[in-house]
């Protein structure tokens, strides 16, 4: 009798073991390396949002060799985080990116001068040397560079680009006039490196009117037609979502939860925290589903430009709005 107690026993810790493994396992990858920009992820796996929704969710820092889009195409991520004008790109060039999601409502990024070169409209820009990061993040500098038929050859009337690392030395040790800063991260850099506000002055691709969508959700379109892939990445995107709200409506607490997910120890408190309180505006507003009025007006900005446009027709199917309106309806 003791005999077949036991084996029960064992036979309902086998069953209650093979309950806790069956979590849907999530792989996403981050377009940079953990920080606040990617806080909403951090706070619903540290919280137990994606655990409620049955998901176990494994996060991928990125970093200045990781690409997303090469990520997902080597079958390392279910998910990826991007810039619109990237994922578009790829798209075009036969890597069929579908955005889910896009729980950053408005964009990030400007160009950061410093005022003693005298620059104080982008007509200033002509003779100077710019800043701009590439792989991908330099689509919407060429874009606005177009609009304002501005050349990036160096030529007369032009300006030269200076292929950015990413930091904020070009500026610093007066390499170039202007350098790609995001709001949250880079510009604080430079008034931590000794630089005051007075001594600068900010363009953001938001005011100038060529803002593209950033740091969408993104997936392979052809797991979209995997009801299983479908319903999984609903329980994603609610779960992430909520991740999202609980972070802007606490950030330092959502600061220090990314803190303890940075293996790196690079990251700092105050750092983060401000960090978060900046990102948190650019995720206001959004519950996560893409505005289509967003979305065109980010192709139309890629299109316009010019004579080496991002893409080179509108794309079709390059977002769903289907996991959205299941997973916030």
């Amino acid at each position: 009798m003791k005999r077949i107690v036991t084996t029960a026993i064992a036979g309902v810790m086998a069953l209650g073991a093979g309950m806790a493994q069956a979590a849907d396992e999530v792989t996403l990858q981050l377009k940079w390396v953990t920080q606040a920009q990617f806080a909403g992820y951090y706070v619903a796996l540290d919280k137990g949002f994606y655990d409620e929704e049955d998901l176990d969710v494994t996060i991928k820092p990125g970093g200045p060799d990781i690409a997303p889009a090469q990520v997902i195409a080597g079958g390392g991520a279910d998910v990826v985080l991007d810039w619109m004008p990237s994922a578009l790109a790829s798209r075009e060039k036969g890597l069929p990116l579908v955005n889910i999601a896009q729980p950053f409502k408005s964009s990030g990024m400007m160009l950061t001068c410093r005022k003693d070169t005298g620059i104080t409209s982008p007509e200033d820009f002509k003779g100077k040397t710019l800043g701009v990061w590439f792989f991908g993040n330099e689509y919407p500098f060429l874009s606005w560079m177009s609009k304002l038929g501005i050349p990036t050859d160096g030529s007369d009337g032009g300006v030269t680009v200076l292929k950015q690392g990413f930091n904020v030395d070009p500026l610093l040790q007066e390499q170039a006039a202007c350098i790609s800063t995001m709001t949250y991260n880079e510009y604080w850099q430079v008034i931590d490196a000794g630089l005051t506000e007075d001594d600068l002055v900010t363009f953001k691709y938001e005011d100038m009117g060529v803002a593209t969508l950033e740091d969408g959700m993104y997936v392979l379109e052809d797991n979209l037609s995997d009801p299983a892939f479908k319903d999984k990445m609903v329980r994603f995107v609610r779960a992430s979502m909520k991740g999202w709200k609980y972070a802007e409506e606490n950030p330092d607490e959502a600061a220090d939860i990314v803190l303890e997910n940075d293996a790196s120890g690079a990251q700092t408190e105050k750092h983060q925290r401000r960090m978060m309180r900046e990102v948190a505006k650019l995720t206001a507003g959004s519950n996560g589903a893409l505005a289509v009025a967003d979305y065109e007006r980010t192709v139309k900005t890629l299109l316009e430009g010019g004579s080496d446009p991002v893409i080179t027709m509108t794309p079709e199917g390059a977002y769903t709005l289907d996991i959205t309106d299941a997973a916030l309806n």
